[in-house]
Parts: C-alpha cells; structure tokens; sequence
C-alpha cells in the first residue's frame, strides 16, 4: 500500500504536461492490449498500410515528442497489469504519434534465440530515423512485416496540447537514450 501511495505522489509532482503524457500512455497501453487479442485481419485498419515505410528523414520539431512518448510508453509498461511487451509497446506509440500528425512505421521481425534455438519474435517503432520503441538488439531480427502509418497534413493536425512544447524535467539528449534502450522483453 505504501509503495502505491508513494507512486501517486510522485505521479502527482509531476508537471501537467508529462502526467497527461503518462496517463495517455497508459490508457494506449491497454487499447493496443486488446488490439493484440483482435483478429488481425481487423487489427490492420489500425495499424497502417501494410509493406509500407514512412520517411527516414529526420525532423528536429519531433525529436523532443519522440523521445517523451517512447520514455512514457516504457515507463507506463512497467505499471500495467496486463502483458506490455514490444508488440503493445509499438502500437501504443503508433497511436500516440498518430494523434499529433507524426508518421511512423512499425516493424515486425523474428530470429532464433541463441540459447534454445526456437523461434522469437520482435517489435519495433520508428519514425524518421529515430527508434520510438524495442530499439535494442534490432540487426538480431529479420523483418518479416511493416506497417506505416502515414498521415495526409500532418501539420495541420497538430495542437498545442499534442505538440512537441513540453518543459518537463529532462532534456531531450536523456529522454532519448533511455527511450532507445528500452525493456529487454520480447513478445511470446
């Protein structure tokens, strides 16, 4: 009980701004949670168009807002009750992105554990040339799936509550490297 009480009141010292962020990665969470348990043949209206990769270009606007989502989405998987490995991960941030006009494409990739020998599967999301999510240990898997998720006026859709204007406590060299490292989880 003391550690969740402890929990809330660091939540609650946070700025608005980053609290917003952390409970939008939440509520993600469990919607792609139970994307995951969709068909997928339904689950592909959600995802983006399939063999379809978005710009590697490089947007210095985003980067800020790349590296606060994928650090939310990481920091929130380790709080939800529910399984948040890499797949959920991925598509958590793609709908995050979405909702402020980023593009982004998530991969899909398998290689064989070195250990056991069987089969393990992977899921990443990048956008730009920046890795959101599942940033670890990529030259390991063979990409057998891309969804992008490209957006017509993508600066249009922007808002002031959405966009890249966070003051929060790290800056964007920090935010990143610790969004890049990311769990050490694979999806099952």
């Amino acid at each position: 009980m003391r550690i969740w009480l402890r929990r809330l009141k660091t939540y609650l010292s946070y700025r608005p701004q980053r609290r917003y962020l952390l409970a939008e990665a939440y509520l993600m969470l469990g919607f792609a949670r139970v994307l995951k348990a969709v068909p997928f043949a339904r689950a592909l209206r959600i995802l983006g168009a399939e063999r379809t990769e978005t710009s590697h270009a490089r947007n210095r606007e985003d980067e800020l807002t790349l590296a606060l989502i994928g650090k939310s989405l990481i920091t929130m998987s380790r709080y939800t009750w529910w399984d948040s490995q890499c797949l959920v991960l991925a598509m958590a941030g793609m709908q995050m992105l979405a909702r402020r006009g980023i593009e982004s494409t998530m991969y899909l990739g398998t290689a064989r554990d070195k250990k056991t020998g069987k089969m393990v599967a992977h899921a990443w999301l990048r956008s730009g040339e920046a890795y959101v999510t599942g940033a670890y240990e990529l030259e390991r898997y063979v990409v057998v799936g891309v969804f992008g998720k490209t957006l017509q006026n993508s600066k249009k859709r922007r808002s002031a509550n959405h966009g890249t204007r966070y003051r929060g406590g790290s800056s964007p060299a920090s935010a990143g490297a610790s969004a890049a490292a990311g769990p050490n989880r694979r999806s099952r």
